[in-house]
């Protein structure tokens, strides 16, 4: 098996360009519209799990914008220009994973908060980042339903037995 945090990561671009393919029809209001969630639309929760990637990428390249990772990036308003943004995050954490070594995974990184620096380790970095997005695409799973759009499958990426045929690419 090739590397779990690799595999993550691949696992996390193909759910999230599975999800943006499902909503890629939604008007910039129907984006934005009141869903029951967390975040109170497709939209907001969207930004805040590209917005937290970001965060948690500037501290795995140890970039030093910290809390102002989440100022420097603007909100998306349609979904073609998140996805775009998505994408392109998606492929920076792939691209990390690909370089890890056993040292590196046990190397410190500063994850500057409001509150002061706080340093971890990154192969927890990277498993908190794969949950929070695990987490949040739940939730964005739920609203798309509300927005009366069949919820595309996101749980069969592993296994060879129910394997979807759109995330056979990202094992090539």
């Amino acid at each position: 098996m090739r590397d779990p945090f690799l595999t993550m990561a691949l696992n996390n671009a193909w759910a999230n360009a599975t999800l943006y393919g499902a909503i890629a029809g939604l008007s910039d209001a129907e984006f934005a519209a009141p869903r029951p969630g967390f975040f109170p639309s497709l939209k907001e929760t969207l930004n805040h799990i590209w917005k937290v990637d970001l965060y948690y990428l500037d501290a795995l390249e140890e970039g030093g914008l910290g809390p102002r990772a989440f100022d420097e990036a603007v909100t998306q308003g349609s979904v073609a220009g998140l996805a775009a943004e998505q994408a392109a995050a998606d492929m920076r954490l792939a691209s990390f994973c690909q370089r890890l070594t056993p040292a590196l995974l046990d190397a410190p990184r500063v994850t500057l908060r409001r509150g002061g620096p706080v340093t971890e380790r990154v192969g927890p970095i990277l498993l908190h980042l794969f949950q929070h997005q695990i987490h949040h695409r739940g939730q964005a799973h739920t609203m798309i339903g509300d927005a009366g759009i069949a919820p595309p499958q996101l749980d069969d990426f592993h296994l060879e037995f129910g394997r979807v045929p759109s995330a056979q690419a990202y094992f090539a």
